[in-house]
């Protein structure tokens, strides 16, 4: 899974797995595009990526989680829920803000 933290006022976090960087997905009115500018970060395995997600949702961050692992990471970690998930195209992402 890919790791990327953007600073700004507050910390934004991209999470993604690595197979769907760089693809668009489109279904209906809902459009999904996982650009390499902003989902391609680190390299991560998944403890290093709880590690993280830890650290920053103690700090104050928003985060955006995309793909099937990422989000089966963050649902395990209840920083989200089932019902915050939405899906384009079979790819489930997430947006939180901590």
């Amino acid at each position: 899974m890919n790791f990327k933290l953007h600073k700004s006022y507050r910390d934004v976090v991209s999470i993604c797995d690595n197979d769907i960087i760089g693809k668009t997905f489109e279904e209906e009115k809902l459009f999904l595009d996982v650009k390499e500018s902003f989902y391609k970060g680190e390299d991560l395995q998944e403890e290093d990526i709880r590690k993280r997600i830890l650290f920053h949702t103690r700090e104050d961050a928003t985060f955006n989680i995309v793909g099937k692992e990422s989000i089966a990471i963050a649902l395990d970690m209840e920083i989200i829920s089932q019902e915050g998930i939405k899906t384009v195209q079979g790819i489930p992402f997430a947006l939180v803000l901590m």
